[in-house]
């Protein structure tokens, strides 16, 4: 085992070079992280804007989303059409995407392409596409995707998980919207989003590849030159409910679609957070080793897969799950996800599965900075979660270092797992039954 780690470490100091910086921008200094990578003749650039995502959709839920998906209709002079077929002619990506917390646009090309990609990406922020023969197009096919997610129920199931666990914030309503939200949303609303989250104080630019890091600075410059400086305030933190009920909904399903989560009283930026990820690893999210899997599928064969894990995010921070099962197995699968969580809390983990989950996280660990992007992305959660970056190579060594004791005590002052909401979509015959 050490052995290996001081093969990783030495990986590890080879690849994650990044480094912060900032570049002035109209007067507005915008965090900048850097990585040189010479090895191939590629460039790449995320620009992300901060409190941007779906927790922003106001009184439209899905309107992060939807923007972005606006966003990717290309500039006004030249069409959906036209700004796809410049991108493609020079090899060029460029696309936007929303999530909870942050709206992303990512830009990637060969370096000698980099300088018009970023002339392209500038185009884009100053002429969008917002027309209304536009808006049409997107309302329409977002309409359509969401209609057909009607019959998906394990994405129905998610939600009403994240409406009981999040019940009144913003967490809980759908991040793509309802049918009935996006019919009543308006391309005003588009434009509104746009020019109060698209601005400077939002942003952070992460960016690397065959470039020096004042080429880098230019990049960044010439693409959100733009921009307003605008304004930005802080994200909300929302606690998971401790309620432990049961919701279900009946649909004509056959099979049973079981969704779990509970409150984790850990914030992202915790000490203790590599702690959480390895109690993860062991409960729930190693596939066929974690005792999830091996209860409720090796054991009992009550499904095909049994997941959970714990989601640290600035925004929230719980535990969850799923498993799909037999109608008639449903009762059963609650029961034993019930027992073998209150017997993690209770007891622990076992020296066996703790050697096991250190192998895996540390052996794991180069694929996972293979690519420029990866060690990108790796860098700007570092530092958007104030870990500072370096801080994931640090994680392996205190999960290198970690005892069983003190995993065990770890897990033991969680008992809020316990407190655990179902959310179940089951069949309307089944219910009757069990009545």
């Amino acid at each position: 085992m050490k052995k290996l780690f001081a093969i990783l470490l030495i990986v590890q100091g080879v690849l994650m070079s990044a480094v912060l910086d900032k570049v002035e921008i109209n007067g507005i200094e915008v965090p900048l992280i850097f990585e040189e990578e010479r090895l191939l003749p590629i460039a790449s650039m995320q620009v992300v804007f901060r409190y941007s995502g779906s927790l922003a959709d106001g009184e439209h839920p899905g309107l992060a989303k939807f923007s972005a998906r606006m966003m990717n209709e290309g500039t006004k002079s030249l069409g959906a059409t036209g700004f796809a077929k410049a991108l493609e002619e020079r090899a060029i990506s460029l696309s936007a995407h929303a999530g909870t917390e942050t709206f992303v646009f990512e830009l990637g090309s060969l370096k000698e392409e980099f300088d018009q990609g970023t002339r392209l990406f500038a185009k884009l922020l100053k002429e969008p596409n917002l027309t209304q023969e536009s808006f049409k197009k997107v309302q329409t096919t977002t309409i359509g995707s969401l209609m057909r997610k009607e019959s998906d129920y394990d994405y129905q199931a998610s939600l009403l998980l994240k409406r009981s666990l999040f019940e009144g914030t913003p967490l809980a309503r759908p991040a793509d919207g309802t049918v009935e939200n996006l019919k009543a949303l308006r391309l005003k609303d588009v434009e509104k989003f746009l020019k109060e989250h698209l601005v400077l104080r939002r942003a952070i630019v992460v960016v690397g590849g065959s470039m020096t890091m004042e080429e880098a600075k230019s990049y960044a410059r010439k693409a959100l030159e733009a921009l307003p400086s605008g304004d930005v305030e802080p994200l909300p933190y929302f606690t998971a409910s401790d309620k432990a009920e049961t919701v279900v909904q009946t649909k004509p399903t056959e099979q049973a679609y079981i969704y779990f989560g509970a409150p984790f009283g850990l914030r992202v930026d915790d000490p203790e957070s590599y702690k959480a990820r390895v109690a993860a690893f062991i409960l729930g999210s190693s596939g066929f080793g974690s005792r999830l899997m091996e209860e409720v599928r090796v054991k009992r064969g009550l499904a095909y897969s049994a997941y959970g894990r714990i989601a640290l995010n600035k925004s929230s921070s719980y535990f969850s799950g799923y498993l799909q099962t037999k109608l008639e197995s449903q009762e059963e699968a609650v029961k034993v996800v019930k027992e073998v969580i209150e017997e993690f809390v209770a007891k622990g983990a076992t020296q066996q599965e703790l050697d096991d989950a250190k192998m895996f996280l540390l052996g794991s660990e180069p694929l996972r900075n293979e690519t420029l992007s990866q060690r990108l992305g790796r860098a700007f959660d570092e530092y958007y979660k104030g870990l500072g970056l370096g801080y994931f190579k640090k994680q392996l060594e205190l999960i290198e270092a970690l005892k069983l004791d003190d995993l065990n005590s770890f897990i033991k002052a969680h008992p809020e797992i316990l407190k655990l909401t179902f959310a179940i979509i089951t069949n309307e015959n089944e219910t009757e039954n069990r009545k």
